[in-house]
């Protein structure tokens, strides 16, 4: 049945609606959440309520709290950084932890629950893509599929969050898979209708926002549309180069680790204060800034408010998402620019609704780094198309703008950060070591392969700590070489990229060792199927630019 085209679109379908089913289990306990923490009530948002100075400055430590001490237990019980549904593609064949991925689901809860100022968007991908992925591999597909129902999964819990199932398609197609083909194009689709229509059969219709009236775009606006999309590329940069920073000054601070995010609340608390709308991800907020909107003094020291609370919320430790809060910034910003020409501009007629639109959607594809998502998003809500080609200006101008200035995401600007690289420092073991040995230098969790080289250093396979379980029915004197069920691949230093790729393909492994010929088969260190991919593109990139044509990609230069 791995086969079948219809058995991948059946499993497809059952993605969506398991996801569908998360995003409501997720809402249903942050509301309670949220209940307890500032009594509100089960329709409402943060936004809208008179919360209290004491429950605004106390609850966020509260939760910062939980938050720290939950994250604690987490890492003594794994000891291992949470892969997510965009590392788990681009670097683990789609293999994700459900268990890791409850955990996150739960501190995400608490962060946004207790009022930290990021969204939930993190925990609907994960916990839809975690079980999906599980799926995946207990049905035993191959690695292309399995990543296939990761992004399938991630498109079930985004279509499901905002009621937008072209939104969660397109969600999937450049964040979590990488790219639009016709062998994930139904699949991705599929699931994505169905996560929307789970949420749509049990609580109803509610799109993260509605536009009561007609929109309105004259010749004049479009170079205004471009300029707001320059401006959005620049605060995305602003916004991602600032939550990484902040990460770094609460790292160098005295603080213990579980310290931090109470720390961090505090400081949002206070923010908090004479700018009670940053709590959360911002979904009133943005109800509130396409139907009343704010003064122009106050929606200033908002946008600056909001930033620097989101910056703390992720830097000091709490867990969430951009997505929602990227939105939310995003209509702060553009309401700001329509409200300023409105008032000063060149020409009458002005209208600033369009402005939020489009500037929501520029700032929100420069930090998320999904342009057609956010155009998506725009056009399924609003139903208009003339505002989403608007949209579409900015949007396009502030990707491409940051893919020119900055040349990441915030995504792939943290996985920069963390020195995703090749590296030659492999991890090995003799094979006539005892198993127990293996589990005691390799804790499962803490390396994903260790090459097992016989008594003259040669090449005898891979193996995965984590899949040596505890020796249930083996015997105390079985050796590592008993866990290794085949000569695994290799690669040699000649090798060029076509012949790694393949070997990739065709073993069906994230990593390869590299051996210094096939005699004495000694391991020189080992290639990653991530880092391959990586200098691929980047080579593809290079010889598009000057003409060439791909067969140069694969092979060294003349003379090299």
């Amino acid at each position: 049945m791995r086969d079948s085209d219809l058995f991948l679109l059946v499993l497809a379908a059952g993605a969506g609606v398991v996801a569908g089913i998360g995003v409501v289990l997720i809402d249903f306990l942050l509301a309670q959440l949220r209940w307890i923490a500032f009594a509100m009530p089960e329709e409402g948002h943060l936004s809208d309520l008179d919360l209290g100075p004491a429950r605004v400055l106390l609850m966020p430590v509260l939760g910062g709290l939980l938050v720290g001490l939950a994250a604690t237990l987490l890492r003594r019980w794994r000891r291992r950084e949470v892969v997510d549904a965009i590392e788990a593609n681009a670097l683990f064949g789609g293999r994700m932890s459900v268990g890791d991925s409850l955990g996150l689901v739960g501190v995400t809860l608490l962060s946004g629950g207790f009022g930290a100022s990021v969204g939930l968007e993190a925990a609907y991908t994960q916990l839809g893509a975690a079980l999906a992925s599980r799926l995946g591999r207990w049905l035993g597909l191959r690695r292309d599929d399995v990543r296939t129902l990761v992004g399938c999964g991630a498109a079930g819990a985004i279509a499901a969050a905002f009621n937008a199932p072209l939104t969660g398609a397109f969600y999937a197609f450049e964040l979590i898979i990488g790219a639009y083909t016709l062998q994930t194009l139904a699949p991705v689709g599929i699931a994505a209708l169905t996560g929307a229509l789970v949420v749509r059969g049990i609580v109803g219709s509610n799109p993260i926002f509605v536009v009561w009236h007609e929109i309105t775009i004259s010749p004049f606006d479009y170079p205004a549309f471009f300029c707001v999309g320059l401006a959005s590329a620049g605060l995305g940069i602003v916004v991602m180069k600032g939550v990484t920073s902040t990460e770094a000054l609460f790292r160098s601070l005295a603080v213990p680790r579980w310290a931090r995010p109470a720390l961090g609340g505090l400081l949002v608390g206070a923010i908090a204060l004479p700018f009670p709308q940053i709590l959360g991800g911002g979904h009133g907020g943005i109800m509130r800034v396409l139907h009343s909107g704010f003064d122009l003094p106050f929606l200033a020291g908002l946008i600056v408010a909001k930033i620097v609370a989101s910056a703390v919320s992720i830097g000091s430790g709490f867990r969430g998402g951009l997505f929602s809060t990227s939105l939310f910034l995003g209509s702060l910003f553009g309401s700001f620019i329509g409200e300023m020409l409105a008032r000063l501009g060149p020409y009458p007629g002005v209208d600033p609704l369009i402005y939020t639109l489009v500037g929501m959607g520029a700032v929100a594809a420069a930090i998320v780094g999904a342009p057609m998502t956010m155009i998506m998003i725009v056009l399924e809500t609003t139903g208009d198309f003339t505002a989403t080609i608007g949209v579409m200006v900015g949007v396009v101008t502030a990707a491409i703008a940051v893919r020119h200035w900055f040349g990441y995401s915030f995504a792939t600007w943290r996985f920069h950060l963390r020195g995703l690289t090749m590296r030659r420092d492999p991890a090995v073991i003799a094979s006539g070591l005892p198993l127990d040995e293996l589990r005691r230098r390799f804790p499962a969790g803490s390396i994903k392969q260790v090459f097992v080289v016989d008594d003259h250093g040669g090449l005898c396979g891979m193996i995965d700590p984590a899949g040596v379980r505890a020796p249930d029915g083996v015997g105390a004197d079985n050796t590592v070489m008993d866990a290794v069920s085949e000569i695994g691949s290799f690669l040699l230093p000649g090798d060029d990229l076509r012949t790694a790729l393949d070997r990739f393909s065709l073993a069906a492994q994230e990593t390869l060792p590299v051996i210094d010929n096939p005699e004495d088969r000694r391991v020189i260190g080992y290639l990653s199927e991530a880092y391959a991919l990586r200098r691929y593109a980047h080579e593809l990139e290079r010889h598009r630019g000057t003409r060439q044509d791909d067969a140069g990609i694969f092979s060294p230069e003349p003379g090299d």
